[in-house]
């Protein structure tokens, strides 16, 4: 649904309270990152909800599609994963070992660093997700659905932006 000329959401209405004591920037960025959560909350929460059904979680698939993109041995280290997923070490291991249970990864020791591991998708990993990535981009597309291509090619540039200026370059 798009929004009318002079509707407002629920961001609008707390930064009208708050907007006569603060710089209009400060507003603006105020407006723009309650923006950037609540959406980020309705997203994670909707994917979710139409995992469920399908016996994985969020996390499983995002962790399971870092492995995918690395071809052609869907192979990378703990610390690698900690940084592609912001999580700390205790996170992945934990994560990892769940995967590992269901077969979806192995762990070896990397055979230059024996300090490292490495995580590797297994086949059945690889199957597990190709079968519910299209759940993900369905809801995906369907909540993004109230902007046309180039206004989400423009929030995209933007947002990536903002990340780089963060993060630096993947």
């Amino acid at each position: 649904m798009a929004a009318s000329p002079g509707q407002q959401d629920y961001v609008d209405g707390m930064i009208e309270v708050i907007a006569g004591r603060n710089d209009p920037d400060v507003t603006q960025a105020k407006a723009l990152a309650y923006r950037v959560r609540r959406l980020a909350h309705r997203l994670e929460t909707e994917i979710k909800r139409e995992l469920a059904p399908h016996g994985i979680e969020l996390w499983e698939l995002e962790l399971l599609a870092c492995l995918i993109r690395t071809e052609p041995e869907h192979r990378l280290s703990a610390g690698a994963l900690m940084a592609q997923l912001q999580l700390t070490s205790g996170a992945v291991t934990n994560r990892v070992s769940k995967l590992e249970r269901n077969g979806w990864v192995v762990r070896d020791f990397d055979p230059e660093d024996r300090r490292s591991v490495l995580v590797t998708l297994t086949p059945s990993g690889e199957k597990r997700a190709l079968e519910v990535f299209g759940v993900k981009s369905e809801t995906e597309q369907a909540l993004l659905s109230s902007l046309d291509s180039s206004a989400q090619r423009r929030l995209n540039d933007d947002l990536r932006t903002v990340l780089l200026a963060l993060e630096g370059p993947g």
